[in-house]
């Protein structure tokens, strides 16, 4: 997992838009700091005492060094801390990484209370639909191992994720009347945007062959498996790494006034399935517009639970999308064709030489691009009856008592990164929200903004 906050331009619109201060990045940035303990520093952007250890990538692959060069001659600047004060620039990346493990949530946040007598964690569980008594909701529904059971609640605060979340919203009749009335599902409230302006980021690789042994691939060799186990039981390794040590942000083009494009490095060419189409050494950039403004939906079928719901990404479907898409692969390819690449560059196996034109990287983008796994929006945050359902400053669904919404389905817009670290600060602060604390004080902090 790569840590990345996000510009701090995105919680001024998130702000600007819903009318209040609450979300700027001044009342942000103590919560991003509440909940790390950055290794490499804390200081007026990072935290030091948090729960999410955070690491940065300790390779030495020579690979490396050339793709942080290669920017450079590109025409991008380096920068110390792509979460600090300037974003765009190349750099080492932070990695939520500790000892050669994943430090997810609930390693970070779960498992040090499991002991807790108000605290009871039932796993391998379906939610079925929240309940409600009218308008106010009174518990779940929910089944494990196939047996239905109710948990009544004083509240009910939904952390299913940018899919799941609308998707018990509209099971338990919160969503566009028509559509549940449609299915024959009790209309609790309507509220047509549950579900709607699904954002994510659409991501393809741009890889090269190398032309000296120094890549990852041998790692793939299935001989070389139990050694690499064996090494990450004592935290070393290959195993004890994500790769992803590197990368960086830029602008694809002089209009916008922030980093639009996110780039990841690997020194291996591997596709997310493990299959590696130059079948030797090789290396790859990740990258997609991290600002796409096309939308999509999340929509149930049925009443059934167990059925998922219908996902329209709308990858590519407005021309800022499309004209960002094409400059984001030139802006690859000049980064990778530069002379720090020279003594390794075995030439681009993907796309490769024959796709050059826009329509033939589009065309391209749409056969391999896969998610990043960031959707986001589909219960966005926001004023009252302007396309939103959550109230930004108790993060209660619009219309209903007794139901909040803290997950990446209440952003207002996608994050221009990776969308793990504005999620646990929307946790963080939610949490104050819940238990009526007074929320952190803001910290303003000078950022880097482009000119």
């Amino acid at each position: 997992m790569i840590f990345q906050r996000g510009n701090p331009m995105d919680y001024e619109r998130w702000a600007a838009d819903a009318g209040m201060e609450s979300w700027d990045y001044a009342h942000c940035l103590p919560y991003f700091k509440k909940m790390e303990t950055c290794l490499a520093g804390a200081d007026e952007w990072r935290g030091g005492d948090g729960p999410l250890v955070l690491e940065r990538g300790p390779s030495q692959n020579p690979l490396i060094a050339a793709f942080l060069d290669a920017a450079q001659q590109a025409g991008f600047p380096l920068t110390s801390d792509v979460n600090g004060y300037q974003q765009e620039g190349f750099a080492r990346f932070d990695r939520n990484v500790h000892n050669g493990r994943r430090l997810s949530a609930a390693r970070a946040y779960l498992h040090p209370v499991m002991n807790r007598v108000n605290l009871t964690v039932t796993t391998r569980a379906l939610v079925h639909k929240v309940l409600f008594d009218g308008t106010r909701a009174t518990g779940v529904q929910y089944s494990v191992r196939g047996k239905v059971r109710t948990a009544e609640a004083g509240e009910v605060v939904l952390c299913g994720g940018a899919f799941n979340t609308p998707q018990l919203l509209q099971l338990s009749g919160v969503g566009n009347a028509s559509e549940l009335q449609t299915l024959g599902i009790p209309v609790v409230h309507d509220l047509p945007d549950v579900g709607e302006h699904m954002q994510d980021h659409l991501e393809v690789y741009v890889q090269h062959s190398c032309t000296q042994p120094v890549s990852l691939q041998p790692n793939l060799q299935l001989w070389r498996r139990p050694f690499i186990g064996l090494q990450w039981l004592f935290h070393k390794g290959p195993g004890a790494s994500n790769h992803f040590e590197s990368g960086g942000f830029a602008r694809s083009n002089d209009d916008v006034q922030y980093p639009n494009l996110m780039f990841h490095f690997l020194p291996i060419a591997v596709r997310y399935d493990g299959s590696a189409p130059a079948g030797g050494h090789g290396y790859q950039v990740h990258i997609g517009p991290m600002y796409s403004n096309s939308e999509g939906s999340v929509k149930i079928r049925s009443t059934d639970p167990t059925e998922k719901p219908a996902l329209r990404f709308n990858y590519l479907s407005t021309e800022q999308d499309r004209r960002e898409w094409v400059e984001a692969i030139r802006t690859a390819r000049s980064i990778l064709r530069q002379p720090g690449f020279a003594p390794y560059d075995g030439g681009e196996i993907s796309p490769g030489p024959d796709v050059e034109t826009d329509e033939q990287i589009l065309d391209w983008v749409r056969n391999d691009g896969e998610t990043a796994l960031h959707p986001s929006c589909t219960a966005r945050m926001g004023a009252q009856g302007e396309g939103s359902v959550v109230d930004p400053l108790t993060m209660k669904v619009w219309g209903v008592d007794g139901v909040r919404v803290c997950d990446a389905s209440a952003m207002p817009y996608v994050t221009n990164g990776n969308i793990y670290a504005p999620v646990m600060m929307m946790a963080e602060k939610a949490a104050d929200l819940i238990l009526g604390n007074t929320p952190l004080a803001p910290e303003p902090a000078p950022f880097f903004r482009a000119k």
